[in-house]
């Protein structure tokens, strides 16, 4: 059981970590981080909290170990092949059938750690539609935030024991043998694009027919899950279908999914609750929308600040909300309808938590730290 000065030690290295990388670890599990932060310091001989901020600090090298014991990824190709096969059977197939040829179909593994997960997907479905019709008809998002896992995704060059639930037949249809690893066929790789997303701060894929994400929420604290999630049903089309890890259980959110197979963990988008708020994440039109009186070099300006990268909103003196960006939009779930209401009842007022002091001071003209 850590003492108050050990978890003090602790969270300045949470905030440490924040404040010079932009990794935000504090929706994470404490007693899972804590485990992992553990492991690290005594592979790096290090035997305090204390002791591994001045460590970090002196040695930027060790961020990387650090970040790859923090955001362990242990997986395989087909892992739990039980799951592969239902995946294979009915869901695959349902999609399949529900999309017109002209309709590329978008998966989406979020939490793809080194790519097994996203590469079987493509297998599956070279299977059904053949390497041809993957390539015409398939687009495959595959994100982490470990960029290293994601550096050994994209090779896709893989050791023998993590292909041992391939079946022989499509490890030798979709692999090259090189020395003692399997490379991926050219083809499959190509239907597969990589890329670094946070599942809490940065805007989801949006359109999804089936996103995995497995054995990734079980880090998170209940309250980041339910976040996560949100923002799950919102990348679904009505019709699609959501697999989570065996560890994984969305009673909590029974409201936002439903369940199709639960013991596989399987599970589509509440259509009720999809129609209606899927409208609240507005396309940058609506707000124009919104003010269709206005001049035209006051659209223009809408227009452009609509279009700025980083997220911006405007609060008034009363402290409601005047307008908000695309990008504040997607980021931190804002909606047209949220124009006009008190930013303290929103959830961005908490997030991030920088933000309530400098909301606070800005009706007096005071400026920010």
């Amino acid at each position: 059981m850590p003492t108050t000065a050990d978890a003090q030690s602790f969270e300045a290295i949470l905030d440490y970590l924040r404040q010079t990388r932009g990794f935000d670890f504090t929706a994470y599990k404490r007693a899972s981080l804590m485990r992992r932060l553990v492991k690290r310091m005594h592979d790096a001989g290090v035997p305090t909290f204390d002791a591994y901020l001045d460590h970090l600090q002196v040695h930027p090298d060790e961020f990387e170990a650090l970040f790859n014991t923090i955001l362990i990824n242990v997986t395989t190709f087909f892992r739990d092949p039980e799951v592969w096969d239902y995946v294979a059977a009915e869901v695959l197939p349902a999609i399949i059938a529900a999309r017109d040829p002209s309709r590329p179909i978008r998966i989406w593994s979020a939490g793809c750690a080194s790519g097994e997960e996203a590469y079987s997907v493509a297998i599956l479905l070279a299977e059904r539609l053949g390497l041809e019709g993957l390539r015409d008809r398939v687009k495959i998002y595959a994100t982490d935030v470990d960029m290293e896992a994601l550096a050994q995704a994209r090779q896709a060059s893989y050791p023998a024991r993590l292909l041992e639930n391939v079946p022989a037949p499509l490890l030798d249809k979709y692999f090259d043998a090189a020395g003692d690893r399997q490379t991926l066929n050219r083809d499959l790789r190509r239907v597969v694009i990589f890329g670094k997303l946070d599942l809490l701060q940065d805007a989801p894929i949006s359109r999804v027919d089936f996103l995995l994400c497995r054995n990734t929420l079980m880090y998170f604290t209940s309250e980041a899950q339910a976040r996560v999630l949100e923002r799950f049903a919102f990348s679904l089309n009505a019709d699609g279908f959501l697999l989570l890890g065996r560890a994984e259980m969305l009673f909590s959110h029974s409201t936002l999914f439903a369940p199709v197979d639960l013991k596989r963990r399987v599970f589509t988008v509440s259509n009720k609750l999809h129609a209606r708020d899927r409208a609240s994440l507005p396309a940058a039109a609506d707000v124009q929308r919104m003010v269709p009186e206005m001049p035209q070099d006051t659209r223009l300006r809408m227009a452009a600040f609509d279009a700025e990268p980083c997220a911006q909103f405007v609060v008034d003196l009363a402290g409601r909300l005047v307008a908000a960006n695309l990008r504040a939009r997607q980021q931190f779930g804002l909606s047209v309808r949220d124009i006009g209401r008190a930013l303290q009842d929103l959830e961005v007022s908490y997030r991030p938590a920088e933000l309530r002091g400098a909301g606070a001071r800005a009706p007096q003209g005071t400026p920010p730290d």
